[in-house]
């Protein structure tokens, strides 16, 4: 794997404590949109500057493709259509289709396609419409894409995007969180970010990286959640680095993507008991940020870790690895794992809430760790 270059260096990424969401109704419609079926326009930034993940991650893709005439996008019904959730909407019209190019649904050539662009000198940012079909490209992004610098020296500067994740009623063959394949493979850098902020500054520093990076977005944040967002075009959020989204001292929850989000609304309610829950956003899968996960658990002396793929083998595993061999001494009590078991994603509304951790799972499990 290749040095990141000094591109990355995270500038106006403050935000405000409180961090809209959407109303009910709102959050309603987007239950459709977030299965990419009938999606509502992208839409723009509000009066106020705010913007959503959406809008982040088309800000994203526009800026670099601007700034850099080799960066192009590729991928099934991004240019007439405007993607099946609309963040290419309007990019065909201003780049024309050299540089927003519909592809057939076939994965593993838009993945192969890409790493011959890359390659040949472009920087490609490829499209899966969902990532759950990541899975008809492996062969060509582990065995070809990650390993290809190693085997002879060369940069492989490409950007695979995947919406991923549930809690959208979309089932278990759009509802995957396949990160843990992917943050398994040597040369790989895999990214899920929980914020609009985070997700720009994270796609503008993963397309500018030379190595292969696999950016996935989760679906249920795509809509809902909104905040002021720079729109410095040099801004940059580094690969590899996590954020404490929340101060706190009792205990630390670890968490990233959508997660994230039902950790910080625990924290709020636990707050009421007296209870002061940190929580640390990965946004980065590999590289992990182990000296963050040190640093929060040597504050806290406790720690839950929350993730949305399954159990087992999972991102916690590997977190709750890290506590045990280096932050051994750092822990107060048992590290604990809130994430979903061993089995496919339900369609059942009642059966997938059931089976994704929910705000009043980890309310229950902070509460009982902390009297530990």
């Amino acid at each position: 794997m290749t040095t990141e270059g000094d591109t990355s260096v995270e500038r106006g990424a403050e935000r405000s404590p409180e961090v809209p969401q959407a109303s009910p109704e709102e959050a309603a419609k987007d239950e459709a949109g977030a299965a990419g079926h009938g999606a509502e326009p992208r839409g723009k930034r509000s009066a106020e500057g705010e913007a959503t993940f959406l809008v982040a991650i088309a800000e994203a893709m526009w800026e670099e493709m601007e700034r850099d005439d080799s960066v192009f996008l590729m991928g099934q019904d991004i240019g007439v259509y405007g993607g099946a959730f609309k963040v290419t909407e309007g990019f065909l019209d201003r780049f024309g289709p050299e540089r927003v190019m519909d592809t057939p649904i076939c994965e593993e050539t838009i993945i192969g396609t890409a790493i011959g662009a890359a390659l040949a000198g472009m920087r490609p940012i490829a499209e899966l419409q969902y990532a759950d079909f990541i899975a008809n490209g492996f062969d060509e992004l582990v065995n070809v894409a990650g390993k290809h610098h190693y085997r002879v020296g060369e940069r492989v500067p490409l950007v695979v995007r995947g919406p991923s994740g549930g809690g959208v009623r979309a089932s278990s063959f759009h509802s995957q969180n396949p990160e843990p394949w992917f943050a398994h493979t040597p040369g790989l850098k895999v990214v899920v970010p929980a914020f609009p902020t985070d997700a720009k500054g994270l796609l503008k520093a993963a397309v500018r990286d030379d190595n292969p990076v696999v950016f996935f977005e989760h679906k249920w944040i795509y809509r809902r959640i909104r905040e002021t967002v720079p729109d410095d075009p040099d801004f940059t959020v580094p690969i590899g680095r996590a954020d404490v989204k929340r101060e706190g001292v009792d205990v630390s929850v670890i968490s990233y993507g959508a997660m994230v989000h039902k950790a910080l609304e625990a924290a709020s309610d636990l707050e009421d008991s007296g209870i002061s829950v940190e929580v640390l956003d990965l946004r980065t899968i590999w590289p992990l940020d182990t000296a963050a996960i040190l640093r929060t658990v040597e504050k806290t002396g406790r720690a839950v870790v929350l993730y949305e793929s399954h159990r087992a083998f999972g991102v916690g595993a590997e977190v709750s690895a890290v506590l045990a061999e280096d932050g051994f001494d750092l822990l107060d009590a048992p590290v604990v794992r809130l994430a979903p078991p061993n089995v496919p994603v339900p369609f059942s509304p009642p059966l997938e809430d059931a089976y994704l951790p929910q705000v009043e799972d980890i309310v229950e499990a902070v509460d009982k760790l902390s009297k530990w």
